[in-house]
C-alpha cells in the first residue's frame, strides 16, 4: 500500500497536522514538531500529546504514515566543536519530541562541512552524531535525506549516504528519505521509466532499498545537474510526471511515507489524488 501525502503545517498545534492531512485526502503526511527556525521549543505537554494521538488514531495514521522533519539549524557534521554539539543537542531534542509523540522516523538534512574539513571527516562526525543520539534515545529511525548538495552541503551522493550508514552501529535504526528534485539537481536522471530504473539500480546497489524509509515527491524548477534545490509542483518542471507515475506503479516504495512538498500547498489534494489514480490505471491494466 502506498502512503501519500504532503508535509502540512503544525500551526496551533501539532495535533492540526493530522487534521489537515486528512483534509487533503492524504494518507501520509510530515510536519515540524517544533520551528524549523529556532533552536529551542517549549517542552511538549502531556495535553498537546495526547490531542496528537487521538487525532492521529481518529484519521487513521499510524507511526509508519508520519514523516517528521528537523530543525534546518542543525548541522551533524558541523566543523567547529561547541557548534557541532549545539546540533547534536537540538537533534537529541528533536528525537526526544518524536518519541514522546509515539512517533518511528525523523527526516534530517545530514550536514555540511563548510569547506573547513575534509568531506569523509564531515560524513563520519555525521555518523558519530548519530550513534551519540541513539544512545539516549529508544526506537526512533534517524532517516537522511539526500541533498541537491548546495554549497557545502553532504548527502547529494547516495554514496554519502551508504558512508554515513556505514558508520553508524545500530543499522536498525538509519534509514534514508530521497528526494526527487535534490537527486535530479544533484545528477540522478529521472525523466524517463528507463532513467528512473537506472537512476534506482544505483540506489539499490549503493545504499539498499531496505534502508528507503520516505520519500519526499517533488518536480524540479531547477535543471539537471545544477546542484540548485529549487521544488516544483508535479508535472510542471524538469522531472515531469513520468516519474511520479513509475513510482506509484512500483511495490519497492510500499509503506513508506510519500510526501508533497511541492510549491503550491492549494493543489496539494489535487496532486495526492492524482498519484492515487496512477495506482488504479496499474490495477486496471
Amino acid at each position: 500500500m502506498k502512503y501519500i501525502g504532503a508535509h502540512v503545517s503544525a500551526s496551533g498545534g501539532v495535533a492540526n497536522a493530522a487534521i489537515r492531512a486528512a483534509e487533503i485526502g492524504a494518507t501520509a503526511f510530515a510536519l515540524f514538531t517544533k520551528n524549523q527556525r529556532q533552536w529551542r521549543a517549549a517542552p511538549l505537554t502531556s495535553d498537546v500529546i495526547d490531542d496528537f494521538k487521538a487525532a492521529c488514531e481518529k484519521y487513521h495514521f499510524s507511526s509508519a504514515q508520519i514523516l517528521p522533519h528537523d530543525s534546518y539549524l542543525i548541522n551533524l557534521g558541523h566543523p567547529v566543536a561547541d557548534a557541532l554539539e549545539k546540533s547534536r543537542e537540538a537533534f537529541l531534542d528533536e528525537m526526544q519530541r518524536c518519541e514522546q509523540l509515539g512517533l518511528s522516523l525523523l527526516n534530517f538534512h545530514p550536514g555540511s562541512h563548510l569547506m573547513q574539513i575534509p568531506v569523509d571527516d564531515c560524513l563520519a562526525r555525521i555518523a558519530e552524531s548519530i550513534n551519540i543520539v541513539h544512545s539516549q534515545t529508544e526506537g526512533v529511525v534517524a532517516v537522511i535525506e539526500n541533498t541537491a548538495g548546495q554549497g557545502s552541503n553532504l548527502g547529494f551522493e547516495f554514496e554519502h549516504l551508504a558512508a554515513i550508514i556505514d558508520g553508524v552501529e545500530d543499522k536498525s535504526r538509519v534509514g534514508v528519505c530521497i528526494d526527487t528534485c535534490h537527486a535530479f539537481a544533484a545528477g540522478y536522471d529521472l525523466r524517463s521509466a528507463e532513467a528512473c530504473e537506472k537512476t534506482f539500480a544505483d540506489f539499490e546497489r549503493i545504499v539498499g532499498f531496505n534502508y528507503l524509509r520516505g520519500m519526499h515527491l517533488n518536480d524540479a524548477k531547477s535543471t539537471f545537474g545544477s546542484r540548485v534545490d529549487r521544488h516544483h509542483s508535479l508535472g510542471e518542471g524538469n522531472i515531469g510526471h513520468d516519474c511520479f507515475r513509475w513510482i506509484m506503479q512500483d511495490n519497492r516504495f510500499d509503506g513508506i511515507p510519500l510526501i508533497l512538498e511541492t510549491v503550491n500547498p492549494d493543489i496539494w489534494a489535487e496532486e495526492i489524488a492524482w498519484l492515487k489514480a496512477q495506482q488504479t490505471e496499474v490495477a486496471a491494466a
